[in-house]
């Protein structure tokens, strides 16, 4: 089951996370996003160390670290 969170409007977002190569380095990091529909890579709790935050003006979720 994909972590979900609903923000301030109402609207439901899914929590994933993705392994990118970085190109100047070309080491690999993961990034954690959020999307309306469950999709490939959904992750089933928040990573530690990271806290949700919503931006009040948009309403967008995102991961912040403590």
């Amino acid at each position: 089951m994909a972590y979900s969170h609903t923000n301030s409007r109402g609207q439901t977002y899914y929590l994933h996370s993705k392994d990118v190569q970085l190109r100047g380095s070309g080491r690999t990091q993961t990034i954690y996003y959020f999307a309306k529909e469950v999709k490939a890579g959904s992750m089933d709790s928040i990573p530690a160390g990271k806290t949700i935050v919503e931006n009040e003006r948009t309403g967008l979720v995102f991961l912040k670290g403590k």
